[in-house]
C-alpha cells in the first residue's frame, strides 16, 4: 500500500520533462560505473532516478533564473545555449555524485568514497578537487531538498514477488528474481523501444499523435506497471504454464488489468526477440 501510494503521488506530480535524462547512453554509463565499483543491484536504479530528478530540477531553476530560456527570440535562444553549456560542462561530475549518494543510501559495504570518485574523474581527464566533489554532492542534495531516498522499480519487483509467494502463488523464486533483475536492466536500456511498442499496441495505431504521446508519459513513469510487466515477462520466459495464474495474482494485488499486464509483457518479449511478428 505504501509503495502504491508513493507511486500514485509521483505520477500526480510528474513534470513534463520526465524521462529526458534516462536515455540509453546515460543509463548504460551509470550501470557500467556501478559494476566497476561493485555496487549492489538497487544502487544503479537509485542513481538513474536520482540523476533524472536532479537534472530536471536544475534545468528548471536555471531557466527560471534566466527568465524562461525556452522562448523563440535570439536573446532567449542564447540564454538557453548558455544553460545547455553549463549542464554539459558539469554533467559527468553530477552523474558521479548521484552514484555516490545512491551508494551511501544502499547500506552496502562497497560505498563510493571521494578518493574513488576523484580517481575515476581524473582517469577521464577531469581536474576536479575533493572540495568540488563535495560541493557537487551538496548541490544535488540542496536541489532535491535532501529528498533522495525514493523507492526504485526493483523495490516494487521484490515486494510483489514476496507477496506472490505469501499468497501461495507457485514461483521459481531464485531464478525468477535473477531474471527479473536482468529484465529490469533491459527495460532501462531499451526504454524508448519498449514503450514505443507498448503505446502502439495500446492505441492500435502505428502513428500516435502528439497528444497520445504526451498522455502516455504517466505510463512510462509508472513503477508499479513496470514491476508487474517485468515479473509477468519473467514468468512467461521461465514457466509459461504458470503465466496466466501469476497474471491473475498480479491483477488482484495491484489492480492493474490483465490486458495491461499482457501488453507490457508482449512489448518486453518482442523487444528481446527482436521480432515484429505478434
Amino acid at each position: 500500500i505504501h509503495l502504491a501510494t508513493e507511486n500514485e503521488q509521483y505520477l500526480s506530480e510528474l513534470p513534463e520533462q520526465a524521462g529526458y535524462f534516462k536515455e540509453t547512453r546515460i543509463v548504460e554509463f551509470i550501470f557500467l560505473l556501478s559494476e566497476k565499483w561493485h555496487l549492489d543491484q538497487s544502487t544503479r536504479y537509485q542513481a538513474v532516478e536520482l540523476l533524472e530528478r536532479f537534472m530536471i530540477k536544475q534545468v528548471e531553476q536555471m531557466c527560471d533564473g534566466r527568465g524562461n530560456a525556452k522562448g523563440p527570440d535570439r536573446g532567449q535562444r542564447s540564454s538557453w545555449s548558455s544553460v545547455r553549456d553549463q549542464i554539459a560542462n558539469t554533467f559527468v561530475l553530477r552523474l558521479v555524485s548521484c552514484v555516490q549518494l545512491a551508494s551511501k543510501l544502499s547500506l552496502h559495504y562497497s560505498r563510493v568514497t571521494s578518493d574513488t570518485a576523484l580517481k575515476f574523474l581524473q582517469s577521464l581527464k577531469y581536474s576536479y578537487t575533493k572540495q568540488e566533489l563535495l560541493e557537487s554532492e551538496l548541490a544535488v542534495l540542496n536541489t532535491l531538498h535532501f529528498h533522495i531516498n525514493v523507492s526504485t522499480p526493483l523495490a516494487y519487483v521484490e515486494l510483489l514477488l514476496e507477496v506472490l509467494g505469501y499468497n501461495g502463488c507457485w514461483l521459481p523464486t531464485k531464478p525468477l528474481h535473477q531474471l527479473c533483475v536482468q529484465l529490469l536492466d533491459f527495460c532501462y536500456l531499451t526504454r524508448e523501444t519498449i514503450y514505443d511498442t507498448l503505446l502502439k499496441v495500446a492505441i492500435e495505431n502505428s502513428t500516435p499523435s502528439k497528444l497520445q504521446i504526451a498522455k502516455f508519459l504517466t505510463v512510462k513513469e509508472d513503477f508499479m506497471l513496470l514491476a508487474v510487466g517485468v515479473i509477468s515477462a519473467g514468468v512467461f520466459i521461465l514457466s509459461p504454464r504458470h503465466w496466466e495464474q501469476v497474471v491473475e495474482h498480479l491483477n488482484s494485488i495491484t489492480g492493474i488489468t490483465p490486458q495491461s499486464i499482457l501488453e507490457f509483457s508482449y512489448a518486453v518479449v518482442r523487444c528481446i526477440a527482436g521480432s515484429s511478428t505478434p
